[in-house]
């Protein structure tokens, strides 16, 4: 089973439109940017960045809020019910899509109460091995699974690297691993690097430096192909999960009912700023391609992703929280 569809934008999208823009009108005064994380995070980091750059092309500060809880929720919700000026902003993950099916009630309807503006960025996700583990590979991973408890850690329950890890462990391999949520990626590190669990998976950003430096070991990369900064980890696929390919994402999403003139016209800014070398360069280091294109095709794209992972949160047999 494919557990991605084929990402449909690149920065073709992006090259009619320039870099250099005259400065812009922002939606209104007092424009703000709500990261439904605690601050620090990849979203956070990806987020000031856009807010830098907005404010650059509007001549005025783009605020960030930070309201982290309930699997994001919290911060979603509050952009859901925020007026529909413009003038509030969400940057979010794929939990987003997640949510839907995760939670009874995550406290919004994605396609109803948010609209899609633009997709940044994307990520694969890495699973690790950690010193301790005798397995150099993803399939002597399964093998020293079958044959001996191992746990893993994620970010925490619901996200994107935790279904990744129980799909393919325990829908696909059919090997029972014991799931160990943390808070965010900084802990999921911490606790690999001590030895607290054997495995671990995260988006490239959290893990890169670890597995770069040797401290831990890269077994799989969950993108279509190799990660060209590290070359030596193979594709979950190349491993013996042909077509398996998931990607966490960060997209911006404004509160349902947003006229229509002016969520094109914030697809557009956020696609003038995505085309800036210095935005490329920045995403790049921290391990994000950009995608950037219409506001059209996001809303197709959360479509799909929704679906994808209804299917998936249901194959795990995952119970809503």
């Amino acid at each position: 089973m494919r557990i991605a569809l084929s990402l449909f934008a690149g920065l073709a999208a992006l090259t009619s439109l320039g870099a250099g823009a005259a400065a812009q009108t922002a939606p209104g005064p007092n424009v703000k940017i709500i990261v439904p994380y605690v601050a620090g995070g990849p979203t956070d980091i990806i987020a000031r960045i856009m807010a830098d750059k907005l404010g650059e092309r509007w001549k005025q500060t783009v605020l960030i809020e930070n309201r982290p809880g309930a699997g994001s929720n919290t911060g979603t919700v509050a952009v859901a019910r925020a007026t529909p000026d413009g003038t509030t902003l969400l940057v979010n993950t794929s939990a987003v899509a997640v949510n839907q099916t995760l939670f009874k009630n995550p406290g919004y309807d994605a396609a109803k109460d948010l609209t899609a503006i633009a997709n940044i960025g994307q990520s694969p996700n890495l699973i690790i091995g950690t010193k301790s583990l005798k397995a150099t590979t993803l399939q002597d991973a399964l093998t020293e699974a079958r044959v001996g408890k191992l746990s893993y850690g994620s970010p925490g329950a619901g996200t994107t690297p935790n279904l990744t890890m129980d799909y393919l462990f325990k829908v696909l391999a059919k090997v029972d691993v014991r799931h160990v949520p943390f808070k965010g990626g900084s802990d999921l590190m911490n606790a690999a690097l001590s030895g607290a669990v054997e495995l671990g998976c995260g988006a490239v950003p959290t893990v890169f430096a670890q597995v770069a430096s040797g401290d831990v070991k890269g077994l799989g990369v969950t993108s279509n192909k190799r990660v060209a900064t590290l070359p030596n980890v193979p594709t979950v696929a190349e491993s013996g999960f042909p077509g398996f390919e998931d990607y966490t994402w960060m997209a911006i999403f404004a509160p349902g009912g947003t006229p229509p003139a002016i969520a094109n016209k914030l697809n557009a800014e956020i696609n003038q700023v995505l085309a800036i070398p210095d935005v490329q360069e920045r995403l790049a280091k921290i391990g994000f391609e950009i995608v950037g294109g219409s506001q059209e095709s996001f809303a197709k794209y959360l479509g799909t992703e929704i679906e994808k992972w209804a299917k998936v949160v249901k194959a795990i047999g995952t119970q809503p929280l």
